[in-house]
């Protein structure tokens, strides 16, 4: 992509201050997909105006839904929407929309999408999506480039996952709420996010028990109602600022935190260091004292430590004295940021699945780039704690989660100065009034 855009930081400074949390990404995005199980209006309330909800919006505006926003809240009006097919040019752009097949198929007997994209942080194959829907009935050819699905109505049936997936979770889920008869799904992922899909869901009429433990129970229903939300804090966003005062040796108040979500990232938080007391439904994260380093940390699925905050966690390593050691368990070629750190000063070798991080050599402002959504955020992290002036170029990979991460930044301290170009909603049509809202 060209005129990415690029984010400059002067460091050295420590946040300070409150901040706000934004909707989930990982909540939002299939809860939109749920959208597309009734025929009518839903509502996202407090929904992240970021790319990857854009870019799901513009998928299920070419199925012929009518979506628009009030304020903080999406619109998903889904009356019409009887398409079929998602081009490989539109799930492309980001892997979850292959969630949207389980749907096509629920509402209309038959869905064919293009092999998903997103991040480039390794494999991330899609079996598991598809073994859950042939167990419920569905035929699948697959393609050079594309996935063809039918099924005149899913059945229910005991599925037992080969390891535990969020994606192919949520596939299930949204393909079993209006299948015939009982689903019992084994093995499931146990994300946030997960919950907050189900609850959801039930909202709009599913019956489901038993989300957030291994095993699943759902009875199909013929219809489901609407659908009307808030969608929760996001936790990555929460635990990147959380890093990012850590790295600068800040102390801030989030006033939103999700609740329980975070135990293992702050676990590791304090064993750095870092302080934190939760008070009146807020959250104080003082890593005022943040100088240990972490011997060994391994990410693994929810409750254990989580792969999205790896690399905003290494960016803090980096300014500790001492060695570290991170076990990368959930994508294989998730240390991309390690060497754009390394060109600020950091210290870190990769091999294979493990980074050693030998921290506490100052960190220099220099012109680096954002090849994925997590190492961005994690380099305005150590820009944040570097001497003198970093350029973050490649930005819009940082847009794809963060609604406004300069913003809220800028707020807690620190000297952002951010020049977005044209290209974070580069061949995605959006409607004036997101337009209007994201300026904003």
């Amino acid at each position: 992509m060209k005129g990415l855009g690029e984010i400059r930081i002067t460091g050295g400074r420590p946040l300070r201050g409150t901040i706000s949390i934004q909707g989930s990404k990982n909540a939002a995005l299939p809860m939109m997909a749920a959208a597309l199980l009734y025929r009518g209006v839903s509502v996202l309330r407090g929904c992240p105006a970021i790319t990857d909800v854009f870019c799901m919006e513009e998928i299920l505006r070419s199925l012929g839904a009518v979506t628009w926003w009030e304020g903080k809240d999406l619109y998903l009006d889904c009356s019409y929407a009887d398409g079929t097919e998602i081009s490989g040019e539109n799930t492309g752009k980001m892997r979850s929309s292959l969630i949207l097949l389980g749907v096509l198929l629920a509402r209309n007997g038959k869905g064919t999408v293009g092999y998903p994209g997103g991040c480039v942080i390794g494999k991330r194959p899609v079996d598991q999506h598809l073994h859950v829907l042939k167990e419920l009935g569905v035929c699948i050819v697959e393609e050079a480039h594309l996935l063809e699905a039918s099924c005149e109505r899913m059945k229910g049936n005991r599925v037992s996952f080969a390891k535990r997936s969020v994606g192919a979770t949520e596939q299930g889920i949204l393909a079993a709420v209006t299948a015939e008869g009982k689903t019992r799904l084994l093995n499931c992922a146990r994300e946030p996010e997960i919950i907050w899909l189900c609850r959801y869901l039930r909202k709009m009429g599913a019956e489901i028990r038993g989300e957030g433990k291994s095993c699943i129970e759902i009875t199909g229903v013929k219809e489901m109602k609407a659908g009307d939300m808030e969608v929760p804090p996001d936790r990555i966003v929460a635990g990147t600022y959380i890093c990012a005062a850590a790295a600068t040796r800040g102390r801030i108040v989030i006033e939103n935190p999700p609740e329980g979500e975070l135990d293992a990232f702050l676990k590791v938080y304090r064993k750095m260091g870092g302080q934190y007391i939760r008070k009146s439904g807020k959250l104080i994260a003082d890593g005022r004292g943040t100088a240990y380093p972490v011997p060994y940390l391994e990410t693994e699925v929810y409750p254990g430590f989580p792969t999205d905050l790896q690399s905003p966690l290494m960016a803090v390593l980096a300014t500790v004295s001492g060695e570290s050691c991170i076990r990368e368990n959930i994508f294989e070629d998730r240390f991309r940021a390690a060497e754009e750190l390394n060109k600020m000063g950091a210290r870190i070798t990769v091999f294979e699945r493990e980074a050693k991080i030998q921290g506490g050599f100052p960190l220099r402002g220099c012109k680096v780039t954002a090849r994925e959504l997590r190492g961005g955020a994690a380099l305005l992290i150590a820009a944040l704690a570097a001497q003198g002036e970093t350029i973050v170029e490649g930005c819009s990979f940082i847009c794809r989660g963060y609604q406004h991460i300069c913003k809220d930044l800028t707020a807690l301290g620190g000297q952002i100065t951010e020049d977005t170009g044209t290209a974070f909603y580069e061949n995605i049509e959006i409607p004036k009034k997101i337009k209007h809202y994201t300026q904003t």
